[in-house]
């Protein structure tokens, strides 16, 4: 398991500004991906991010470097992305039917924006808007470990810390998560 610079360790436990300003400079970016990469919308990602990072000051202190700066914040981020999602869950409320069909009817009863024809080509976005659609349908843990390997690129040693799973399990997780994505996105008539 990799150790973290002996003076880094040094400057995060004493709570150096200089230091902690630079481990959030550095991380800031991956976190909010990894939050968007978890199925979060662009603020709900910067909710969690900021979340990891204030909590991440406020612990500095007990940071022993006995893994990565970046595996203990991930650990953090991990956390904070269930809570998140446990609080984004009881915010969510049903839209009212009259704005719904307000915000997609002209006054005449129209499409306002015509839906697309089944034979549509896909572009990228479109394609990406499906991966996201399937990816909300993989179970959390899946999710995360699919994002912290394909989005984050972590290392197997890092995701199975920050998881807290064994190499094995790690496995049968990426395995499970890139077959639903599979299965899914052939559902939607995406094929090689």
């Amino acid at each position: 398991m990799a150790r973290e610079d002996p003076q880094l360790v040094a400057g995060i436990r004493a709570g150096d500004s200089a230091t902690l300003e630079q481990v959030v400079r550095t991380y800031l970016r991956q976190i909010e991906r990894a939050g968007r990469g978890a199925g979060l919308d662009a603020h709900q990602a910067e909710e969690v991010a900021q979340a990891t990072f204030v909590t991440f000051i406020e612990t500095a202190r007990r940071f022993e470097g006995r893994s990565t700066v970046r595996t203990w914040l991930f650990g953090i981020f991990f956390r904070k992305l269930q809570e998140a999602r446990r609080g984004f869950a009881k915010d969510r409320k049903m839209d009212d039917i009259h704005e719904v069909f307000e915000s997609r009817f002209d006054e005449r009863g129209h499409w306002s924006t015509p839906p697309r024809a089944p034979d549509a080509q896909l572009d990228t976005e479109e394609t990406l808007d499906q991966i996201e659609e399937c990816l909300e349908t993989t179970p959390e843990r899946q999710r995360a470990a699919f994002a912290l390997r394909e989005i984050e690129e972590l290392s197997t040693d890092e995701i199975c810390n920050i998881l807290d799973v064994t190499r094995t399990n790690l496995g049968v997780m990426l395995f499970r998560a890139r077959n639903r994505l599979r299965e899914c996105l052939e559902s939607k008539g995406l094929r090689r």
